[in-house]
């Protein structure tokens, strides 16, 4: 006899009904059920990191999580980076900046990174961004075997600092266009 159970999913904003196992892995569900192979299975021990799916923003890594405990959340894989065919920023200095070789763990430090600096952008909006120590402790959590980390440090930190040059400009372009102060006046 199988146990199955109805699933409700949304990943990368698609919403998704399906009957699945309860011992399925929520990576073995994104991949086979879904189709979403970018997420890839390494270790399946949970120590890679190559898994590491957005779930509800924070990430997991997917082959420690059944599908039936993503019922009813947000799930963004590598596939929901890129927007229209364009490489998001983070992907695009993950290229620039040679952080990735053979690509297979690259996804899970996408997806790792990404909830990073959506982190680090509401906490550090007016501050100086993160630092060097902070993003290596950050991918110290995955393993690659090609690139030796660095590239992948020097892409998170000038995504950071990208974003925060954007946000600060918008900042400022929200207080030009805003009312006038009294003391302006």
């Amino acid at each position: 006899m199988s146990d199955t159970r109805r699933v409700q999913v949304t990943v990368n904003g698609h919403r998704h009904e399906l009957t699945v196992s309860a011992r399925r892995t929520l990576a073995d569900m994104l991949r086979h059920d879904l189709g979403y192979t970018g997420t890839h299975l390494g270790c399946e021990h949970g120590i890679c990191g190559a898994c590491t799916v957005l779930l509800d923003g924070a990430p997991v890594r997917s082959c420690l999580m059944f599908g039936v405990q993503a019922d009813g959340c947000e799930v963004g894989t590598v596939e929901g980076l890129a927007e229209g065919g364009q490489l998001s920023d983070l992907q695009q200095a993950f290229s620039d900046h040679h952080a990735l070789q053979c690509g297979f763990c690259t996804p899970g430090f996408l997806m790792l990174a990404e909830a990073y600096l959506a982190e680090c952008l509401a906490r550090d909006a007016a501050g100086p961004g993160p630092s060097e120590p902070e993003v290596r402790e950050l991918v110290a959590a995955n393993l690659c075997r090609c690139t030796g980390y660095q590239g992948i440090i020097d892409a998170v930190l000038a995504t950071a600092m990208a974003r925060l040059a954007a946000a600060d400009g918008q900042a400022g372009t929200a207080q030009a266009d805003g009312p006038a102060r009294a003391d302006s006046q």
